[in-house]
């Protein structure tokens, strides 16, 4: 062998060990990084148990635009503050983005429009007036109210008291749906009555008083999802109430809502596409982030179901959606 030869193989092993340092420390092979985007989802209530389909969906985007969703309860129910203190809480802590169901709208956007937030939001709902704030969705809320008036009407005789039933008409987005139904209900010639939930027996009590003498048949119509949710659990829990509440509708679309509605305890509901709501949000936050994108509002449909509705496809998709 040569001297040459040998000197050779001896560099060969060197540069192959060079070779093989480099390529392992990422300096020559560049393997591409995936960018994953944390996003906070903030919600209006002290627990998701009325947000399981917004929350598939939002999941679901997640998985698909690499997202690291935190989803944030209140401590206490409907404390605005607080849940804006949430807003700067999980910015600072670095979320890119922030998702925001607001507890009451109106109040919300007041204080909002004096935040300085240092990242995109998303409302689940309608569009404020923040500069950082690039999305709306949800349903046309005052015409989900008309549809529900509309449906009571046409299922009922005129002149029955109608009894809206509701957390209040600052939570979420009452006071629309609430403007729309008594619109409706009073040109078809029912009369209203409004009753907000000041007490944990507000709705058990109206209720009860039904069964004395003298008292008429009513209407049940329950405009949140809590409050319909409470209104179900209680005439289905006695036989007697049934006798004298001619019917029980309401806006909501949860596994048990629907449960009750198959049931017969709801005679008619009001819903929207709350997967595609939670996979929207999630998607206009990232798209935000990575680009940033003019204000919009995004309307959702929604639709009045009765029992018979539940088995159609085109529901199905929208109340049961595959995880």
């Amino acid at each position: 062998m040569t001297k040459q030869e040998k000197i050779l193989w001896v560099i060969l092993p060197v540069v192959l060990v060079i070779l093989f340092l480099l390529s392992s420390t990422d300096l020559i092979i560049k393997e591409k990084k995936t960018v994953i985007y944390p996003i906070s989802i903030i919600i209006s209530d002290t627990s998701d148990d009325y947000f399981a389909n917004f929350r598939k969906g939002a999941d679901k985007a997640a998985e698909e635009y690499n997202v690291d969703v935190s989803f944030i309860t209140l401590y206490e129910k409907g404390d605005q503050d607080q849940q804006l203190e949430l807003v700067k809480r999980e910015i600072n802590d670095g979320a890119l983005a922030v998702v925001l169901v607001p507890v009451k709208p109106e109040e919300c956007a007041k204080k909002m429009d004096d935040m300085v937030l240092n990242c995109p939001a998303v409302i689940v709902g309608n569009l404020i007036p923040n500069e950082k704030v690039k999305s709306g969705i949800a349903p046309d809320f005052e015409e989900e109210g008309r549809k529900l008036g509309q449906a009571i009407a046409r299922e009922n005789s005129p002149g029955k008291p109608v009894w809206i039933f509701m957390e209040g008409l600052d939570y979420g987005y009452n006071r629309d749906i609430y403007a729309g139904a008594e619109s409706e209900l009073k040109n078809a010639g029912f009369t209203v009555k409004i009753y907000n939930k000041t007490m944990e027996e507000t709705f058990r009590k109206a209720i009860e008083g039904l069964v004395y003498p003298g008292s008429e048949k009513v209407i049940i119509a329950a405009i949140d999802t809590k409050s319909l949710d409470e209104t179900a659990e209680i005439i289905a829990g006695s036989p007697v109430y049934g006798s004298y509440v001619d019917g029980l509708y309401g806006v909501g679309s949860t596994t048990r809502l629907l449960t009750d509605l198959d049931n017969g305890v709801i005679k008619g509901l009001v819903v929207s596409d709350q997967f595609d709501a939670g996979y929207r949000s999630i998607e206009k936050a990232v798209e935000s982030v990575h680009r940033g994108f003019q204000k919009e509002q995004i309307v959702l449909d929604s639709y009045y179901i009765r029992r018979e509705d539940l088995r159609e496809s085109k529901y199905e998709k929208i109340l049961y959606p595959i995880d």
